[in-house]
């Protein structure tokens, strides 16, 4: 390969946004096993905040490259790969690396992007959609015909959630803080829209589902909790996905047990590796849904690499609708 470097936001020491640094680094040694992508973009989330700051369960040695998620196309495959080819586009998944122009991925953490997604709509994919279906369908055991409540139904995860509770034939209820967010929901298959600036999600879900509540609560952001678990119907559930709010909540004990309900956690990340059958399968389930065109990633910003600190603020300021990508400016 002509170059010898590639340009990176590298975190050097645990921080802030604006504390990483774009650096040129040499080109990685391709592996056994693994293959070299040029990325074209990449998925801006939440745990990518929380690993800069040293308060994610991940805790990387330094330095490292933030960035769990990036599509981009196949530059060059180690001998023994199999099931990919030169030129292809794909998406990759990985605990590192993605805010950069080039990374060396594993072959089994790459997947073929589908076909009418555009380079930063396959970023943003997985991670969220994946999330969305573990929580609602593994652990969740989401029915059609059961009333969801999405919580923070217009961020990136909360989206995920809307499109493939849709798909998966519930009555989708988003709840959210501004009528812009609630317009974005229905357009991404809500149901009915909840504005929790103008009258309490309990009492709105309680009108909505004649008394009776949602059978599953999904929950990304985590600033609502007695609300939360007001809005389980009785013997519902509700799947805890994250804490995007920024603080963790605590849940009642004896609402719990009045309701009879089950408070449940939504890791995809941690059980795929723990279960990696049931990670194919989840996996297969989300790209066949993209495939259909049920569910598709709704990016509201696309920015340049060299923004990345502006792209992860926008994401804690809660400011963004959907996903956020880093977009690579070379040809």
């Amino acid at each position: 390969m002509a170059d010898a470097t590639y340009r990176a936001v590298v975190c050097e020491a645990l921080g802030h946004p604006e504390s990483l640094r774009l650096r040129p680094l040499p080109r990685q040694p391709l592996r056994p096993g693994a293959v070299r992508l040029r990325i074209a973009a990449a998925g801006v989330n939440f745990p990518d905040l929380l690993t800069i700051r040293g308060h994610y369960q991940h805790r990387p040695q330094l330095p490292f490259v933030p960035g769990i998620e990036a599509a981009g196309v196949v530059l060059e495959m180690a001998a023994d790969v199999r099931g990919l080819c030169l030129a292809q586009r794909v998406i990759a998944r990985m605990g590192t690396g993605g805010y950069a122009e080039e990374a060396v991925v594993p072959m089994g953490q790459v997947v073929a992007m589908p076909e009418t997604f555009a380079f930063a709509e396959a970023a943003t994919f997985l991670v969220a959609h994946v999330t969305a279906y573990h929580g609602l369908a593994t652990r969740g055991g989401l029915a059609s015909g059961q009333t969801l409540l999405v919580l923070g139904a217009a961020g990136g995860v909360g989206l995920a959630a809307v499109q493939t509770g849709r798909a998966l034939g519930a009555r989708v209820l988003a709840a959210a803080s501004t009528a812009s967010k609630l317009q974005v929901a229905i357009s991404n298959g809500a149901h009915a829209a909840i504005d929790y600036s103008q009258e309490p999600v309990e009492d709105a879900v309680d009108r909505i589902t004649a008394g009776k509540g949602a059978e599953v609560v999904f929950d990304p952001v985590g600033i609502m909790q007695a609300s939360a678990l007001r809005c389980v119907a009785p013997g519902g559930k509700l799947l805890i996905a994250g804490f995007a709010g920024g603080s963790i909540p605590a849940y009642a004990a004896n609402r719990i047990l009045l309701k009879g309900c089950s408070v449940i956690g939504v890791r995809a990340g941690e059980a795929g590796r723990q279960h990696p059958a049931q990670r194919r399968r989840e996996l297969d389930a989300v790209l066949a849904l993209a495939a259909q065109g049920l569910v598709r990633p709704f990016v509201s910003a696309r920015l340049p690499l060299a923004q990345w600190a502006t792209a992860m603020r926008l994401l804690e300021a809660r400011k963004a609708i959907g996903r956020v990508a880093l977009t690579m400016d070379t040809p």
